[in-house]
């Protein structure tokens, strides 16, 4: 540039512009463009450490509940859509209204300080998460099954046939909608944003998840527990990732979506019913690794129908 200088041997540093507004830079000889500066990336998110503890509480208390409430109701013999409404309705319930506490008490009334945030480019990066969470799964149920240890899938006995077809889509809604919605944000938007205010992000990515996989734990499974809670904490881990590197859940919300909705597709039409398979989720002589997020549903007279 061609202007003269501020003044006769101006130190180096910020000048009013000469002949117009805003600043220019002056180098002690000449004056220069400013040298573009890369945007900082944003900092994640975070919340108080008391927002994630209480997040934990509330769903543990509300699945066990949950579970005992409708233990407790299996003898009336009513239609398994009731049991499915009556288990999302008492184990997801608490935690929305928890979700809008934190809102309002740390969140100044956003939405997005929970984490919730969808924008049209999610639709892409939500089926690239599902594919790495898909890819982590694979890796963890290879790993588990030539260790030995011990594994059971989370999705037995449930075909198209299973509690009729009000059952089959309170099944698919509760799966494909609410689980998406509210476990992420509860893990990936209250627990790891909690976690986030306390200690590194690859910690709290990792907690998040192992309480993730924790918390698909069902008694009537037994040991089968150990290998898949493992699994699932390890697409806990990638949701996580994802939610973190966004720092927004609508990619993870969309990926778990997939994730669980991709499983039903293949399970209520059958179509790996004949294929000797160890990821299929159909008849298979080995032990399967298929899973899904959702609550248990117990069939009235005692037997466990379907374990989501």
């Amino acid at each position: 540039m061609s202007f003269p200088p501020p003044i006769a041997s101006s130190p180096p540093g910020w000048y009013p512009h000469p002949y117009g507004d805003g600043l220019l830079y002056f180098d002690g000889h000449q004056w220069r463009s400013p040298t573009p500066q890369m945007a900082a990336r944003e900092a994640h998110p975070d919340l108080p450490l008391v927002a994630a503890i209480g997040a934990l509480v509330v769903l543990v208390v509300s699945l066990v509940a949950s579970k005992v409430i409708v233990d407790a109701l299996v003898g009336y013999e009513w239609p398994l859509v009731a049991y499915v409404a009556i288990l999302a309705v008492l184990g997801y319930g608490p935690s929305i209204v928890w979700i809008l506490v934190v809102r309002h008490r740390w969140g100044d009334g956003r939405l997005g300080a929970v984490g919730w945030g969808l924008r049209w480019s999610d639709l892409g990066w939500g089926p690239l998460t599902w594919l790495g969470a898909v890819g982590v799964q694979i890796v963890l149920a290879l790993i588990v099954l030539v260790l030995d240890i011990p594994l059971t899938n989370n999705v037995d006995d449930l075909t198209s046939d299973t509690g009729g077809r009000a059952y089959v889509i309170a099944i698919v809604v509760t799966a494909v909608v609410v689980a998406p919605l509210v476990e992420e944000m509860v893990f990936r938007g209250l627990i790891m944003r909690g976690f986030l205010s306390r200690m590194a992000a690859p910690l709290a990515i990792v907690l998040q998840a192992i309480l993730f996989g924790s918390a698909h734990i069902d008694p009537v499974r037994g040991r089968g527990n150990l290998g898949l809670s493992l699994v699932l904490a390890g697409v806990g881990a990638a949701l996580g990732v994802s939610a973190y590197l966004t720092r927004r859940l609508g990619p993870s919300i969309v990926a778990h979506a997939l994730f669980n909705g991709v499983v039903l597709v293949i399970l209520l039409t059958g179509v790996f019913d004949n294929v000797d398979t160890e990821f299929g989720g159909g008849a298979s002589t080995g032990p399967q690794v298929t899973v899904v997020d959702q609550a248990h549903v117990t069939e009235p007279g005692g037997g466990q129908d379907a374990r989501l």
